[in-house]
């Protein structure tokens, strides 16, 4: 069987939705799972490796349901619920009327308050988060630059869907997810330093990872943080 880029087999092929991807920059064959979607991604370095991923994906299915099993149920951006902020847990609070949503500390902890009811609550409060986001990123990203002595670069906030950041070095811009900024501090920072560091080598070769840890020292637990947590901050607003 002929595969492609971006196809998508159906549940019964393997037992759990399944993408292929193909990644030219990926070493290896590698699976994985895309929660926000509901899926497993199988990825090659090219299409003509698509065939082994997918009977490598075989001898995983197990894994990959009880992954699939696991994954985290949204979080609707409502009055009422708690939802993670630097790493800390932020109550959301309607004030009425149609004020923006602002962030305060309150006596039993970070509040979010906002105006708006509904969509237009969750917009704000979104909204808020996006803001303070933009702050932290840039301002984490200009840090390491000027560390590693780069020059400036463009920086975007997305919503991505899997990717935590993306590094484009040719047209020197950094695009980032604006949920990592409910991630700790240090998990955040970890990430500019990883987008960064591309600059210099744009692969994931051990002369990259010597510059990441030249900028944040061992990165392996902020890598474990998001990949055991990174699902539930997917799940937020969803």
């Amino acid at each position: 069987m002929q595969y492609r880029n971006g196809q998508r087999l159906p549940p019964e092929a393997l037992g759990v939705p399944v993408r292929l991807s193909v990644n030219p920059r990926a070493r290896r064959l590698s699976i994985r799972i895309d929660a926000r979607a509901g899926e497993a991604v199988l990825v090659a370095p090219s299409e003509r490796k698509l065939g082994e991923v997918v009977a490598f994906a075989h001898t995983k299915a197990d894994w990959m349901r009880q992954r699939l099993a696991e994954r985290v149920e949204g979080q609707p951006l409502e009055p009422g619920e708690t939802i993670p902020l630097f790493g800390r847990d932020t109550r959301l609070v309607a004030t009425g009327g149609a004020g923006a949503a602002r962030l305060i500390d309150g006596p039993e902890g970070p509040v979010i308050q906002s105006g708006g009811e509904g969509e237009a609550f969750a917009r704000r409060v979104e909204n808020l988060i996006k803001r303070l986001a933009r702050q932290v990123l840039v301002e984490r990203t200009e840090h390491h630059l000027r560390t590693l002595g780069q020059k400036p670069v463009r920086v975007s906030i997305a919503d991505t869907k899997s990717r935590w950041g993306s590094c484009s070095p040719h047209n020197r811009s950094i695009r980032y997810s604006w949920r990592v900024i409910m991630a700790p501090p240090a998990v955040a920072d970890y990430l500019a330093a990883h987008e960064v560091a591309h600059l210099v080598h744009a692969d994931h070769s051990p002369a990259y990872w010597s510059v990441v840890a030249r900028l944040v020292g061992d990165h392996r637990p902020f890598r474990k943080w998001l990949r055991e947590h990174g699902a539930a901050l997917h799940a937020v607003g969803r």
